[in-house]
């Protein structure tokens, strides 16, 4: 996993918009497995508005931690918007952030129902969340790196239309 010069310039806009609002992110990630974490900490100052992230890759984390339920999940499956948004929402109350952003997917391997490539990436506070379905199959490294840059690039657009 690298961070590239994209990745690093996102981050840095977004810590500047973070300070200068004096709010807080956290990140509740599944088939990124920490790498909108990572790439957010990329910058120097990171500390000054990111709390921290949950890899929540097992259902039963997801469950316990962020307030998923298995009822939710049998319901509409953990790759879904509503998992998505849940995870959002959760990682909101788990860290105390004004804001989080979450991944959950199938990178790699995929069901016959959900194919390999479809990620929902989710952005926004707990009672303001976006989701957004990825549904292209790049291959594993190159599905997260592309979940985890659009779910920061999309978090900075529903930023700056609160300005």
């Amino acid at each position: 996993m690298t961070t590239d010069s994209e990745d690093i310039e996102l981050a840095e806009r977004l810590r500047i918009m973070m300070v200068e609002r004096g709010k807080t992110v956290s990140t509740a990630e599944s088939c990124t497995s920490g790498r909108i974490a990572s790439t957010l900490t990329s910058v120097s100052g990171a500390s000054d508005y990111f709390l921290g992230g949950l890899v929540a890759y097992q259902d039963e984390v997801k469950i316990a931690h962020l307030g998923v339920t298995a009822e939710m999940i049998a319901k509409h499956d953990v790759v879904s918007r509503e998992v998505v948004e849940q995870m959002v929402r959760g990682a909101c109350r788990f860290f105390g952030s004004d804001y989080a952003l979450a991944s959950t997917g199938y990178a790699g391997g995929g069901t016959e129902s959900i194919p390999s490539g479809t990620i929902w990436i989710g952005w926004g506070s707990d009672g303001d969340v976006h989701s957004l379905r990825l549904s292209k199959d790049e291959g594993r490294e190159k599905n997260t790196s592309n979940a985890a840059k659009k779910a920061i690039q999309s978090f900075i657009e529903s930023l700056e239309t609160l300005k």
